[in-house]
């Protein structure tokens, strides 16, 4: 049966695939029809008909965003017919819709705007009774109904791709209005994609709004700094002030195709401000040149990590970066099992994915676009989603199918038997059956919690899965058992029809983890040089730093994302101090600029010999990203083998994740004016009676070394007997395994 439909839209010949609409094929064509409500990201809305197309041998008009083309038929995109139903449809739309142009902040981008002097709607035959409507503060969201044309492509997107299903349509007739689903006030993940699809003004940042108009604020193109998922946005900036100084007053993203959270929408004003002092600078230098070492976090560009590690070169010291080198050390044994580099899922393979399986993260909260992504598979393609992990997650409940939960710290024996369900009847080598036929799964099951009756049912429910997809997160690197869990993970890859996503923990781990050459930290206190970390000494965008350098919203470079993608990011605010190239060049490495480092990266782990300057930076019309470069793979040796799974440990009593809550990912976000910050310990009844501490009670923390004071807070959501703590206040390791046995006592005023 042929994949391919060929038909005419306006005398042209076309072709489009099985499953396209009329509207797709035409837009792949450059054949221009009107729309008002169809978004691609999100099923047709259908609710504004100006999409509306003639098809030969058909009465009457069709909606070519929902409509699928047929063999040999021909379509009509234009005719008087068509003109007077889209003229009428947007004197429809502009019936006692507010003139307020002038002061609309979406005034100069506005799709009713566009449209009515398209169709060139000069009056108006229509009139309608006006409503009061009042305006709603929804926090970060402001919404005005009078300004609202009801095309539903924010309640699509929040149910289709955020997953919050947060809002839905009141219908009333002309008293029609967006509301809080199932709830009297806004409750959601506060993403924002609401405002950016609005093609009116009704929904718009409270903290923008009347601060700014389109024309005046100059756009940056830039890659988000807050998790790994390498979300495509542009810094709106404006020069303000009698100095003239220039402060991004929003970010936007490409909505079409692209998604952002709440984080990378309103935590952009993470900037440093500083000056240039020599005696500083000189502190520095004279610092790196004693140090034993330099610690440093993977918040920072591939051109940096390359600098830090010339710096190494040159004076013998260490450099330390836990997050960036457990990344390395788990995927170096992925490669000796799997024979390459990289893993071989991406973003798009979640989104395309009919079944996938999360383990090892709170993915909602750890990779919003894995979230976004997993979303998306579930709404469009029916995708069957596994959620293993200790904690279920409530943002994930109306996406995942089925949740797996096993016992903190049982990772290594749930990998094996993940493996072993995937695996059961697949042709492995005599050593590898050997290892799974060596399984106690009586005592791995046990002793993890989950049955293998768990996994035979999540195999029944994959098996007309064709796009499967395994995603791994951060508790599993950071597991003592690394290693291991790494080589299952690679024989899943290796002999099923699962691809792989390895999820890095902060913006650019991954970069760092092929870059750099790392030692295992020491904790040194002394001698250490900190950059954007720890040490005696420390160079740092953050608050408190011996010599300040710029934050990465001013800083030209690259990141590596979790697609395996070299992604360029570009400066939105100058930084009048040093940079790292500064404090280099003074230690006797010259660069002439820091993006001179980019065409330098070593091609040995997929980097290419390519100018940063020749690095593309957008979305095509069609969605295809273009930005950066996809690594190259690298062919490693096979020398891993399958070890002896250890014996599962056990975390009893009060026992604490270190989880951040909704828009808050680390320091940087922490210094931003838009996002909360709940600093408290969430646990459930259950977890307060173990503890012996109430709901809004102050408590105090031991774990480790640590000791920290929260407020507690029961949260309804959560059960069982580990409560989550936030680390973007507080400086917590983010490569240290995330579940810690703590002590937890009430803290009682005298």
């Amino acid at each position: 049966m042929s994949k391919t439909v060929n038909f005419t839209i306006d005398g042209q010949n076309v072709e489009g695939q099985k499953g396209e609409t009329i509207l797709q094929v035409a837009r792949k064509n450059d054949i221009y029809i009107p729309t008002m409500c169809y978004i691609s990201k999100t099923t047709p809305c259908a609710s504004c008909r100006m999409c509306s197309i003639e098809a030969e041998g058909l009465d009457g008009v069709v909606l070519s965003c929902n409509t699928p083309p047929t063999e040999g038929i021909a379509i009509t995109t234009n005719s008087e017919l068509l003109e007077n139903e889209r003229v009428n449809i947007m004197k429809l739309y502009d019936v006692n819709h507010p003139l307020e142009c002038g002061v609309c902040d979406k005034s100069g981008e506005c799709d009713l705007q566009n449209k009515t002097l398209e169709f060139d709607v000069g009056q108006q035959n229509f009139a309608a009774k006006d409503v009061s409507r009042k305006v709603e503060n929804w926090g970060l969201i402001n919404y005005d109904p009078s300004l609202c044309i009801l095309c539903e492509k924010c309640v699509h997107v929040c149910n289709e791709v955020i997953g919050d299903d947060a809002i839905d349509v009141k219908f009333g007739g002309y008293g029609s209005t967006i509301i809080p689903k199932n709830a009297d006030k806004l409750d959601c993940t506060y993403c924002g994609e609401c405002i950016a699809v609005c093609p009116v003004g009704a929904l718009i940042s409270s903290d923008f709004q009347y601060t700014a108009n389109a024309w005046e604020l100059k756009k940056v193109p830039a890659t988000c700094a807050h998790c790994s998922g390498g979300c495509s946005l542009e810094y709106e900036v404006k020069d303000e002030g009698i100095t003239r100084d220039a402060s991004i007053y929003r970010v936007k993203n490409n909505f079409e195709f692209t998604n952002l959270c709440g984080a990378g929408r309103f935590g952009f004003d993470f900037d440093n401000k500083a000056t240039k002092n020599e005696a500083d600078l000189a502190k520095a230098v004279e610092a790196i040149e004693s140090a034993k070492a330099i610690r440093f976090s993977s918040m920072i560009t591939n051109e940096e990590a390359y600098m830090l590690g010339e710096l190494k070169e040159k004076f013998g010291m260490k450099l330390f970066n836990e997050d960036a080198r457990l990344y390395a050390s788990f995927m170096k044994s992925y490669s000796s099992v799997s024979g390459k580099k990289h893993h071989s899922g991406s973003l798009d393979a979640i989104k395309q994915a009919d079944a996938a399986i999360v383990i090892g993260t709170r993915i909602a909260t750890d990779n919003p676009a894995v979230r976004y992504a997993l979303t998306t598979a579930s709404r469009h393609n029916g995708a069957k989603i596994v959620y293993a992990h200790p904690i279920e997650d409530s943002l994930m409940k109306n996406t995942v199918t089925q949740f797996l939960k096993y016992e903190a710290a049982s990772e290594e024996g749930v990998m094996a038997l993940l493996a072993n369900a995937i695996l059961k009847d697949t042709d492995l080598s005599d050593e590898e059956r050997v290892f799974f036929n060596d399984l106690d799964l009586g005592y791995l099951s046990a002793e993890s919690n989950i049955g293998e009756e768990e996994f035979a049912f999540m195999m029944k429910s994959f098996t007309r899965a064709k796009n499967r997809v395994l995603i791994i997160g951060s508790d599993m690197m950071a597991h003592s058992r690394a290693t291991n869990i790494a080589k299952l993970a690679a024989m899943i890859e290796k002999y099923s029809e699962f691809s792989l996503v390895v999820v890095p923990a902060q913006v650019n781990t991954l970069g760092v983890s092929l870059i750099n050459s790392l030692d295992a930290d020491e904790d040194m206190a002394d001698d250490v040089v900190g950059y954007n970390a720890k040490g005696n000494f420390v160079i740092s965008s953050l608050e408190f730093a011996n010599l300040s350098i710029p934050s990465l919203n001013q800083q030209e470079g690259t990141f590596v994302s979790i697609d395996n993608k070299v992604l360029p990011t570009n400066v939105a605010l100058d930084f009048d101090g040093y940079t790292l190239r500064d404090i280099a060049e003074a230690c006797g490495i010259k660069h002439k600029n820091t993006i001179d480092c980019t065409a330098s990266l070593d091609v040995k782990s997929g980097f290419k010999k390519i100018e940063f300057d020749a690095l593309e930076n957008f979305l095509s019309v069609y969605g295809d990203d273009e930005r950066g470069y996809i690594l190259d793979e690298v062919e490693c040796k096979m020398h891993g083998s399958l070890e002896e799974i250890e014996d599962l440990a056990e975390f009893n009593g009060t026992v604490i994740y270190h989880s951040n809550p909704v828009l808050q990912f680390n320091a940087y976000t922490n210094t931003t004016k838009q996002l909360e910050r709940d600093t408290s310990l969430r646990g459930s009844a259950q977890f307060a009676q173990i503890a012996k501490i109430s709901d809004g009670e102050k408590v105090e923390i031991n774990f480790g070394s640590r000791t920290i004071t929260r407020e507690f807070k029961l949260d309804e959501d959560l059960k069982g007997t580990i409560a989550l703590n936030p680390t973007f206040d507080i400086a917590i390791d983010s490569s240290l395994y995330r579940f810690e046995k703590s002590k937890i006592m009430r803290v009682t005023n005298e």
